[in-house]
Formats: structure tokens, C-alpha cells, sequence
């Protein structure tokens, strides 16, 4: 019942989370419990996934090479391209490449999901998109930069990121599916309950995110207005990367969406941190960049997960 009215759920949470960023002075509080709530929400997403099945997964090696062709090749050169046509000074590019240079390995896994792509494939990525982006994005950053742009880059951030999005909720889902499997009535309870969380905590994502950061955003047009032509310019063409990829390496047309869901969703919670390490003023001037990229996604992910299982059909 709430998945067919999430879309309409989702709006109104954005709205009002607009009202509330704007007009209430405390909203900046709200962004120590973004990680929190997406924890919630993967551990809910990640209990409906039969982990048992995820060997069958790690064994579709054509999907793991589309994927890491799509997000390290083909989206680095779509980059490249675009900051090349919309041009920004250094430090606003700076911020456009810490996020559109990192795939998502949270809440990428409940997007593909609700699209219908294999979403246990992408939870079977999300240590090797770690690991890739480690190691790829401070080379990518002195392509695009410089080498002094290096030093930036700390791992603390991404290792913390990793281990309370990604571990620790799937080692709890781990056990509440093996607890369901002996027949413990708290097990199954608990199982059947977090069927329900997904969509509501996704609602929340949204409210915390956006309700904590609009007021910056707000405070800060300019930015915006340089970077938001960028952003919607990756966030059309990134899907039909994803495709390209798949159709490359000829994966399965739920492969397909799921890489689709993947080039197009970026790490802007993770790298976030990154930004805000950086001295300021500059930090806060990135970190806008780098939200403005979340509110313009979450729009278009309320797309993606009816256009994207249209696009990519079984017939593909």
C-alpha cells in the first residue's frame, strides 16, 4: 500500500521539508540525524533482500564490469565534458567533482529496489565502488585540478561512512533473517515489520536532508545557479550511461536498471564531510555545491524509478 503512494508521499515531504529548512531557525539540527535515519532505512531495505541469494550475484561478473566501466569511465568523461561546456571557478568545481566522481553505496541499494533492478547485486558492489572511488578519486581530482588538489582527500570520512550506512546494517539484517529462519515469533515480527520502514524512512531522508541544508542554500543563490544546469544535465544523460554500459558487457535487463540507478546516484551524504573538513570559508561554499546536487537528485529519482524500468524493459 505505501509503495503505490510513495511518490505522492515523497512530495509532500519535500515540501514541507522546504517550509520547515526556511522557517525554523533550529533546522540545522536535524543534520546530525541523517546518518541515523539512512542506517534505519538500509537496515529495513536490507532485510528484504534473501542474502542467501547474493552468491548467485557476486557471480555475474558482466554486471560488475558494466558497473565499474559506467561510474569510473563513462561518468568521469561525462564530467569532464560537462564541466568543460558550464565553466565554474576552481573551488566550485571542486565541489562538482567530490560528488558527480562517487557512486552512491547507501541508499543507491533502495532506489534500485524501488525500481525493480537487482538491488542485491548493487549491495554485492557496494565494497568494490568503495574501494574503487578510494582509490580513483584523488587521480581524477589532479586530472581535473592539480595536484594540489590531493591533499584533501581523508578516507576517515568514507571508512566512517561505509561502516555505519553499509556494515552495521547488514550485519543486523543478517541476524534478524537468520533469528526469522528458526521460527523465533520476535524474529518473524520484527522481519514482517521492517517490510514497512522503507518507504516512510526514505520520506524521512528527504525531510532531514533537505530541511537542514535549504536555509544554506537559500542564503547562497549564486552557486546555484551555476551548478544546477550541471546537475540536471548529469542527472538526464546519466541513466542512458548506465544503459550504454550494460548493453556493452550484456547484462540482464534488471542488471541494466540497477547500473542505470547507479551511475545516476551520487555519494553527496559521504562526501559532504569532506567539504566541511576544508578551511574556511571555502568549506561552506563547497558543501553548498555539493547539497545542491542531493535536492536536484531526489527530484530525479522520484522519476528514475518509473522511467527507468520503462526505458529498460525485459525485451531489452
Amino acid at each position: 500500500m505505501l509503495e503505490e503512494k510513495q511518490i505522492g508521499i515523497y512530495i509532500i515531504t519535500l515540501i514541507i521539508s522546504a517550509f520547515v529548512g526556511l522557517y525554523w531557525n533550529n533546522s540545522n539540527i536535524l543534520e546530525k540525524t541523517i546518518e541515523p535515519i539512512i542506517g534505519i532505512l538500509l537496515y529495513s531495505m536490507f532485510c528484504q533482500i534473501p542474502f542467501l541469494e547474493l552468491k548467485q550475484a557476486l557471480k555475474d561478473r558482466s554486471f560488475f564490469k558494466a558497473l565499474l566501466f559506467g561510474n569510473f569511465v563513462l561518468i568521469p568523461l561525462l564530467v569532464w565534458v560537462l564541466i568543460s561546456v558550464f565553466p565554474t571557478t576552481s573551488i566550485v568545481t571542486l565541489g562538482i567533482l567530490l560528488v558527480l566522481l562517487t557512486p552512491c553505496i547507501d541508499y543507491v541499494i533502495v532506489f534500485s529496489h524501488l525500481g525493480k533492478g537487482n538491488s542485491k547485486a548493487v549491495l554485492a558492489s557496494t565494497p568494490l565502488l568503495f574501494i574503487f572511488q578510494m582509490l580513483l578519486l584523488p587521480l581524477y581530482l589532479w586530472l581535473f585540478l592539480g595536484k594540489e588538489t590531493i591533499h584533501i582527500i581523508e578516507i576517515t570520512p568514507f571508512v566512517k561512512a561505509f561502516l555505519y550506512l553499509i556494515v552495521i546494517p547488514f550485519l543486523l539484517s543478517i541476524i534478524t533473517q537468520v533469528v526469522s529462519k528458526s521460527n523465533n515469533k520476535a524474529g518473524n515480527a520484527i522481519l514482517d515489520f521492517s517490510g514497512w520502514l522503507p518507504v516512510p524512512f526514505m520520506a524521512l531522508t528527504f525531510f532531514v536532508v533537505i530541511a537542514s541544508q535549504i536555509g544554506v542554500l537559500y542564503n547562497n543563490p549564486e552557486p546555484i545557479l551555476n551548478v544546477v544546469p550541471i546537475y540536471v544535465a548529469f542527472a538526464v544523460i546519466a541513466p542512458f550511461i548506465g544503459k550504454l554500459s550494460a548493453k556493452i558487457f550484456g547484462v540482464h535487463f534488471y542488471g541494466s536498471r540497477a547500473i542505470s540507478f547507479s551511475t545516476s546516484t551520487r555519494n553527496s551524504l559521504v562526501v559532504l564531510p569532506l567539504a566541511l573538513a576544508l578551511p574556511a570559508p571555502e568549506n561552506q561554499l563547497v558543501a553548498v555545491v555539493i547539497v545542491t546536487q542531493t535536492i536536484v537528485e531526489i527530484f530525479f529519482e522520484l522519476i528514475y524509478i518509473k522511467v527507468i524500468p520503462a526505458l529498460t524493459k525485459e525485451s531489452n
